[in-house]
Order: structure tokens, then C-alpha cells, then sequence
């Protein structure tokens, strides 16, 4: 039998990074968190977690950190069936991508009562792994799947507008969004890991086989790429949802007229715990129904 008290620990030092923000959050001392994760190694005879800065869970600790979320789910939904079990809020910890939580999310979140909710912020294209690897019981991802052990639920299309301001659009399309143009212009980008104006751009130029180069901003933010946009900083793909308003007023065009790009996405969730995120599953399809393209 493992000890809820020593999986805890584990899960708690991998996600905060460290044992003294470990011990800050369970509300015990470092040297106790450092005695249970010990006590939990030589239980599984194995290395659970890598010292470092920040420390990390092993494959092995993952698979640990992952059987404690669920079971911490469990225990949750066996209390609100049994009134006489007290239970708190149980923490929730999911994969989602950042336009989807600037969009259609927080209410779906907002509906949903006895979690405490620990989002990790990751492109929909990679949001997957998260679960894969045991970090999330949860996630919105762009890839149906399904991965082992786990469900899908499809949720419907984020629709994103290639948009720029009136000025940038006369400073840098003149001509409109030609090719050469394109591979010009200054555009925006989340991270590396975004390929969304890749995308987009490969379709205009009509050459999807290779990655489209321009030069790019990067700012890890769905607000300030709605921002970028109208101060001319920058054309970028945006969500639909986020600039509906603007390109209505005229504030913000689009680079190409009627050329949205659309982006499937889906809820997937260990299938131990989808009794318990139940209640969630069902917030999550209601506000994608209201906000994403079928």
C-alpha cells in the first residue's frame, strides 16, 4: 500500500520545483518532505525524482504522480456519493492551450464546483503529451488521439483571422498579402512551438511542403497578440471570438478576406477518473458548443 502522504510529496516537488516550495504548500518542513520521498524511493526501488533546479519526476515518479491524481479523484467522487465522508476541493491539474483559456474556457472552469484548478499553459499541438506522460489527467488538445487508457471527446473547431490594422496593412501589403509580401512582413508568433502562421501562410503561397520563413515576433500572450495587431506591431493569427469586434469597426482587416484558419479541438481525460471529472466533461462540451465552430 503507498502512502498518500509520501505521493503527495512527490507530486508537490515536481510541480513546484523545489522541496521548500513543496514543504510551503503541504504546510510540513523541507527535511519532512525529503524523509517522505526517500521513504516512497525505497518502496518502488527506483529514483522518483532528479535533484536539481528545478527537480523533475522520473518516468517512474510520473507514473506515481499520475496513480495520485487519480486516485485523488476517486476518493473525491466516493465522498460526494457518501455525504458522511468529508471532502475538500480536489486539485485539478490539466493541459490547456492559451487561446482556448482566453476564449471559451473560464466559464466551463467557473461552472464546475469542488476543484481547485492547476492549468499548465501549452500549445494545443503538444498540450497531449502532457497527458501521455502521466502530468495532467486532462487535457484540450488538437490531436484526437485516443492515447492509451484514455477517452476523446470532440469539442469543435477554435476558428483563427489572419488580421493586421489598416496601417500596417498599407505599410506592408500594399498589394495585399502576396507572397513575396508575406515572407516580409514582420508577424507574430506564441513561441516555437506555434505553427499556426506557418500554417497559414504555406496556404497562401501555395507551398505547404516546406515551412514558410518571415521574420516573427514572439509574445507568449493571446491579449497582447490582439494588442500587436491593433498598435501595427505585427499581423498574427488570432481567435476569432478575440477580434469579431474589431473587425467589425474596422480596427483591425483581415490579410486575406474569408481565409480563416480552423483548429479542431478535443477533450481528452484518463478514463479512472472520468466518473469524477463527469460534471467537468459536461461544462467543457456546453461552452464549446457556444463558442467553437461544429
Amino acid at each position: 500500500m503507498l502512502d498518500p502522504a509520501q505521493l503527495a510529496a512527490l507530486a508537490a516537488v515536481h510541480r513546484r520545483g523545489s522541496f521548500d516550495l513543496a514543504a510551503a504548500e503541504l504546510h510540513v518542513t523541507p527535511s519532512a518532505i525529503s524523509q517522505r520521498i526517500k521513504a516512497l524511493e525505497e518502496v518502488a526501488g527506483t529514483l522518483l525524482i532528479r535533484r536539481g533546479q528545478p527537480c523533475a519526476a522520473t518516468e517512474a515518479g510520473l507514473r506515481l504522480i499520475r496513480h495520485h491524481d487519480e486516485i485523488t479523484l476517486l476518493e473525491r467522487q466516493l465522498a460526494s456519493d457518501l455525504p458522511g465522508l468529508a471532502a475538500g476541493p480536489a486539485t485539478l491539474r490539466i493541459a490547456v492551450n492559451a487561446d482556448s483559456l482566453a476564449t471559451w474556457v473560464i466559464p466551463a472552469l467557473a461552472a464546475t464546483e469542488g476543484f481547485l484548478f492547476d492549468l499548465v499553459i501549452d500549445d494545443q499541438d503538444v498540450s497531449q503529451d502532457w497527458l501521455r506522460r502521466g502530468e495532467v489527467v486532462a487535457a484540450i488538445t488538437s490531436h484526437p488521439g485516443p492515447l492509451q487508457g484514455c477517452d476523446t471527446v470532440p469539442l469543435g473547431r477554435l476558428r483563427y483571422r489572419a488580421t493586421a490594422s489598416p496601417a500596417y496593412m498599407n505599410r506592408w501589403f500594399p498589394l495585399g498579402a502576396t507572397p513575396d509580401a508575406l515572407v516580409q512582413a514582420p508577424a507574430l508568433t506564441f513561441s516555437d512551438k506555434d505553427r499556426l502562421q506557418d500554417r497559414w501562410v504555406g496556404r497562401q503561397i501555395g507551398d505547404k511542403a516546406r515551412r514558410a520563413t518571415f521574420p516573427s515576433h514572439r509574445m507568449a500572450s493571446s491579449q497582447a497578440f490582439v494588442d500587436a495587431c491593433l498598435a501595427g506591431l505585427g499581423w498574427g493569427l488570432n481567435p476569432e471570438p478575440l477580434v469579431q469586434h474589431h473587425l467589425a469597426d474596422g480596427t483591425l482587416v483581415e490579410l486575406v478576406s474569408n481565409s480563416p484558419l480552423d483548429v479542431p479541438l478535443h477533450w481528452q481525460f484518463t478514463r479512472l477518473a472520468a466518473p469524477a471529472l463527469a460534471g467537468l466533461t459536461r461544462a467543457v462540451r456546453s461552452a464549446a458548443a457556444r463558442s467553437l465552430v461544429a
